[in-house]
């Protein structure tokens, strides 16, 4: 008898224990990120031709899709860095990437990841890794669990509760992040046309005009393009996922990537190719009590300026927690949402052993980027890209020919201009500097007061060169890691590299 009341008293208690949680979920909706590494915004959605992404194209229709969503800097250590606190990596000391790995760079006091501002508030977080028991659809359909933190978590803690999806289920209210690694240089990026029923097509692309237009160039950029395809199937997992277990009616999902794209002028560097991310976010459909919150409409194809650095402050506003008073973020949904940014701000330092000193503003229409060390050229040796990006391969090649003209060969320049200006509306690439030109004069100098102001109000870090044992170190670990690779390798490398997945070039064929 005793065991029977046991049994049903535990069958209660597990009973409400479920009811609670299920109030919990509609009084809190679960939010997901799903973050996509190293990709811009080239989606179906943003128009971008011969790439096919409907499962992303559908959650845009569904959702809001926010057309001037960019990163605050270029590459993975610092932007991230930068969307976990809500903060400009350069003024919490995060700005140099791959910086502080030896745990002595703690976070400001009030500032924290949004996991810790999240979990007093009921929820539990997740970096998600393993979707599926399926040991075949593991190997494809997973995540990496990325940090790449430039700061020192606590000690003895751990910024995210669980990694996988089956333990995160049960637990809700839950934030969640899952990220894809397909459209980030590696292995991942090499086979993702594998995964493929259909691969895009090399002469259909449209490339960059400060790339030669070439084989190698079509090739790269088509598979680009097919790591995003393969990352768009893996969003269809996850959304499958949400729906078999019923979470898809209380769950706030939001697409975006990391930064930029991984190319030549993209990655690592603050134009828009850069810093310019796919955003979108759905809020879901036929649940009354998790109402749509303001500025959120069904459908829109939003033109506001949003920092990835909002996107921290109004996750936390979405789960009903204030924004904490030192966060650089804005709101830009609900009712805590705040008046739209007039201006981007952004920039880069140190990435790997390479030196630069870049801030840059935008605006709706302008671009206006300040470089501090001109000197510097824009292909100043940086080892990982010279053995990972066929298309630097390809530009030393043609220079050496004398085979550059135009916008590529500007990229061989031996200086970089002290200030760039562009006109975003006429010249979408970012090629024709203006900043010389007296008809932009008012322009650029609105522009530049506006950065010098950020600057001191963010109390930019970067305005302090790092110690000079620390470039030499990155420098030397460059020379430990690659320098082999680069000498071995055959001079023609850059036709058959695996970047180029199924488009590898015959060698004796250079055009």
């Amino acid at each position: 008898m005793n065991r029977i009341l046991i049994a049903f008293s535990l069958l209660v208690l597990m009973l409400f224990n479920h009811a609670m949680v299920m109030e919990a979920a509609e009084q809190q909706p679960n939010i997901l990120w799903i973050i996509a590494e190293d990709m811009g915004p080239e989606l179906g959605c943003y128009g971008t031709p011969e790439v096919k992404t409907p499962t992303l194209d559908r959650l845009a229709a569904n959702g809001m899709l926010f057309k001037n969503a960019f990163t605050v800097t270029p590459v993975c250590s610092t932007s991230r860095s930068s969307f976990m606190t809500g903060m400009y990596a350069m003024s919490i000391d995060a700005h140099n990437h791959r910086s502080h790995r030896e745990g002595t760079n703690p976070l400001p006091d009030g500032v924290r990841v949004i996991t810790d501002w999240l979990r007093p508030a009921g929820y539990t977080t997740a970096n998600i890794q393993k979707l599926t028991d399926d040991r075949k659809l593991s190997k494809f359909y997973k995540g990496t669990g990325k940090t790449d933190w430039n700061f020192t978590y606590p000690k003895g803690k751990q910024p995210f509760d669980v990694k996988d999806w089956d333990e995160l289920k049960t637990h809700q209210p839950f934030y969640a992040q899952i990220n894809f690694s397909e459209t980030h240089r590696g292995g991942a990026w090499n086979t993702s046309h594998e995964h493929l029923g259909s691969q895009a097509d090399p002469a259909k692309v449209q490339i960059p005009p400060y790339y030669p237009d070439h084989a190698v160039t079509r090739g790269v950029w088509a598979q680009y393009l097919n790591a995003v395809m393969a990352v768009d199937k893996k969003v269809a997992f996850i959304l499958d996922l949400l729906k078999r277990d019923q979470l898809d009616k209380n769950t706030i999902v939001i697409f975006l990537g990391d930064h930029g794209r991984a190319m030549p002028r993209g990655k690592q560097w603050p134009y828009d190719s850069g810093l310019h991310i796919p955003l979108i976010i759905y809020w879901p459909e036929g649940n009354g009590s998790l109402p749509a919150p303001a500025h959120f409409t069904r459908g829109e194809q939003s033109e506001q300026l949003i920092a990835s650095i909002d996107l921290s402050a109004t996750t936390l506003a979405l789960a009903g927690v204030t924004k904490p008073e030192k966060m650089q973020g804005q709101v830009f949904l609900g009712p805590q949402s705040e008046p739209p940014r007039t201006y981007l701000f952004g920039g880069r330092d140190r990435g790997d052993e390479t030196v630069f000193h870049i801030r840059t503003v935008r605006d709706q229409r302008y671009r206006y980027l300040r470089n501090k060390y001109p000197e510097h050229p824009f292909l100043q040796i940086n080892r990982y890209k010279e053995t990972s990006y066929p298309i630097i391969g390809l530009l030393r090649h043609l220079h050496a020919e004398g085979k550059l003209t135009g916008p590529p060969l500007a990229l061989m320049a031996e200086r970089r201009p002290t200030e760039e200006l562009y006109d975003l509306q006429n010249d979408p690439w970012e090629i024709n500097n203006l900043a010389e030109s007296p008809q932009y004069q008012e322009v650029k100098q609105r522009l530049a007061t506006a950065l010098d102001a950020w600057m001191v109000e963010i109390d930019d870090k970067g305005r302090i060169p790092e110690d000079p044992s620390i470039p030499k170190f990155w420098d030397e670990r460059a020379i430990r890691v690659y320098e082999k690779r680069l000498q071995e390798r055959p001079k023609d490398w850059y036709l058959t590299d695996p970047a180029l997945g199924p488009y590898k070039i015959e060698k004796n064929k250079t055009e």
